[in-house]
């Protein structure tokens, strides 16, 4: 089983860094969404690949057109209304974004919205409480896990690296953790984003045959574009990070989806026995 999912955002939704945080900064950048996504959606038609795109509110507010053009062929899954770190906010506030992203999405594409992606994997063991406002929300599917330290999050020492039932005191939610290579006995996540962009093609095929009962790769439209612009400001790790390999990261992916066709998560979830499923309780 390979899934693929694609986080909807702009070339410069980062993360945790003041020039680009919230809503006010956004409208000064250049538009870069349309051709970036039109590349994304050609791939997928000529691999013949499935992918869930995890869509940010901002992003379907912004360009409706753009969202409902993705919804006639792909499952819409939710990446927040506006793309903060949930560690950042209180329960409530979550609650807010999540319940107004879902109104928004359902609003414009005629789907339910029932999936779920943290950006920058922000669900880590302190914040398992969103597990729980998740579901009272109306999220049945979860892909926000990462099983290892991340830049904003991650979860090292979560128990599995497959799909597994998240449950507590009331809820239960589907989760689709991302998926782990192992070097000198340490964990890290290999297909996504700039992992995707950094390792050589022989290795993400090597590690993605390792893992031939299940592979998730994630993907954000930015991870193809070698022209867009540097964002000023950043730190030189942090220019890496962003910036490393995208001349040739559209070429890889055609090849490795080519190699490696790719389900959406809606039907991940409806090729899996639940009932025998793990059951994680955090």
């Amino acid at each position: 089983m390979r899934v693929l999912t694609i986080d909807l955002e702009e070339w410069f939704h980062l993360l945790d860094y003041d020039a680009t945080r919230t809503e006010a900064e956004w409208g000064k950048f250049e538009v870069r969404i349309y051709e970036n996504t039109e590349r994304l959606l050609r791939i997928l038609e000529d691999t013949g690949s499935r992918a869930t795109f995890f869509v940010i509110g901002w992003i379907a507010k912004t360009y409706p057109d753009l969202v409902r053009r993705i919804a006639e062929q792909y499952p819409i899954g939710t990446h927040t209304e506006n793309h903060q770190l949930i560690w950042q906010q209180t329960p409530e506030q979550f609650r807010a974004d999540v319940r107004n992203s879902i109104r928004r999405l359902e609003d414009i594409t005629g789907q339910r919205v029932d999936t779920f992606r943290a950006p920058g994997f922000s669900i880590r063991p302190t914040e398992a409480w969103a597990f729980e406002v998740l579901e009272e929300e109306g999220i049945v599917v979860d892909s926000s896990i990462f099983p290892a330290h991340a830049s904003h999050g991650g979860w090292p020492g979560f128990p599995s690296d497959r799909p597994v039932l998240v449950q507590g005191d009331g809820f239960s939610i589907k989760e689709f953790p991302m998926s782990l290579a192992h070097f000198a006995g340490r964990p890290f996540v290999f297909a996504g984003g700039g992992y995707f962009r950094l390792f050589p093609y022989p290795l993400l095929r090597r590690w993605t045959r390792e893992h031939d009962d299940y592979s998730i790769c994630y993907i954000h439209p930015r991870d193809l574009d070698p022209g867009q612009p540097m964002v000023p400001g950043l730190s030189l790790p942090r220019k890496f990070k962003s910036y490393y390999g995208l001349s040739g990261a559209e070429k890889k992916l055609r090849r490795y989806l080519a190699e490696f066709p790719s389900l959406d998560l809606r039907s991940a979830e409806q090729a899996i026995d639940w009932s025998q499923a793990t059951v994680i309780q955090p």
